[in-house]
């Protein structure tokens, strides 16, 4: 029983990192300034949030984890 839970533990963990990796990459994508305009005040809103959320996932692994935002925006 325990072996299940750490496999299906893995198995999730790899799937939603890998999803997550990969949307932080499209994330940075839009650095690309001949396709789009953007601030330093909307990077580091960007940036900011981003880390938060890491900052609220590594809580949750450890004692004193609470949720954090389910949206982000820049307005």
């Amino acid at each position: 029983m325990k072996r299940d839970r750490r496999a299906k533990f893995v198995e999730i963990a790899n799937n939603r990192v890998n999803r997550a990796l990969n949307d932080i990459r499209l994330i940075g994508n839009l650095s690309n300034r001949s396709a789009y305009e953007f601030t330093e005040e909307d990077v580091k809103k960007i940036v900011r949030a981003l880390n938060r959320e890491i900052d609220t996932m590594r809580g949750r692994f450890g004692t004193t984890g609470n949720g954090g935002e389910s949206e982000f925006s820049l307005s």
